[in-house]
């Protein structure tokens, strides 16, 4: 089923680690091209040489902060100009702050989440959704949260985020009736990457401790999927797809076993 991906255009943002990095090394040895978008420069240019050299892939590399959105309506128009308009863009870049009670919560790490999970969601798909509608062909894939489903105590702002994400799934999806642009999500439960350690503000012992005593997912389970989605027949659009690590089956229900088993 990969075979379809085969020279197609991918977007992917927030590829410098994690989801965002294994997406597009699950993408590049379907013989995808891909565009890769991150704050960090220098790590998506590091994993392009990687690709191009393990896979032959075509790469173009752009350091980007999707919070920046005439930077993001510039960029679009660069790659409309030079005829990269992307076949699949993949809404990955987000991020947590904080596990805070909201009446202690912290507004910088509210506005952060809120600019980069939300609006930079929508500052990216408003720029290149209409490139692809007029083409007649897209498939935008967004990377959500089963945080979208359930509040836990904590996560207040995030959930919010991630509620707003699936929202826009939805809503999008309608906008979009009538077209051939597939409008999907990809939301997973616990998995293991820099996400906690951002969520902690680099305190990597209290990052450690949220993966212990079960298996989480990797970020190579969660690109297979998106994977797996993009590759879906144009007829058959995977809506949403909700991924969790065997251990966990809800964000309450989590079977952690004993170290000294």
């Amino acid at each position: 089923m990969t075979e379809r991906l085969r020279g197609s255009l991918v977007l992917v943002t927030g590829a410098s680690a994690g989801i965002g990095a294994a997406t597009a090394r699950a993408f590049a040895s379907s013989g995808a091209r891909l565009l890769l978008a991150a704050r960090r420069l220098e790590r998506i240019e590091s994993l392009a040489a990687d690709l191009r050299d393990a896979h032959g892939t075509e790469v173009h590399c752009r350091g980007l902060d999707v919070r920046d959105r005439p930077d993001v309506e510039a960029w679009v128009g660069e790659l409309d100009a030079a005829g990269l308009v992307p076949d699949i863009l993949v809404n990955n870049a987000g991020l947590s702050r904080g596990l805070d009670p909201i009446h202690q919560g912290r507004v910088e790490d509210w506005d952060e989440m809120i600019d980069t999970n939300v609006k930079g969601l929508l500052y990216v798909s408003r720029a290149v959704l209409p490139h692809m509608v007029s083409r007649g062909s897209g498939h935008v894939i967004h990377v959500g949260s089963i945080a979208g489903d359930t509040v836990y105590p904590g996560g207040n702002v995030y959930n919010a985020t991630k509620f707003a994400v699936k929202a826009l799934t939805e809503g999008m999806n309608l906008d979009m009736a009538g077209t051939p642009i597939r409008i999907s999500s990809v939301d997973p439960g616990l998995v293991e990457t820099e996400f906690s350690e951002v969520r902690f503000h680099g305190d990597t012992e209290r990052a450690r401790a949220v993966y212990q005593g079960y298996t989480p997912l990797s970020a190579d389970d969660v690109a297979e999927v998106i994977r797996y989605v993009a590759a879906a027949p144009p007829h058959v659009n995977l809506f949403r797809t909700i991924v969790y690590p065997t251990d966990q089956r809800n964000p309450y229900v989590l079977h952690r076993r004993d170290p000294g088993s």
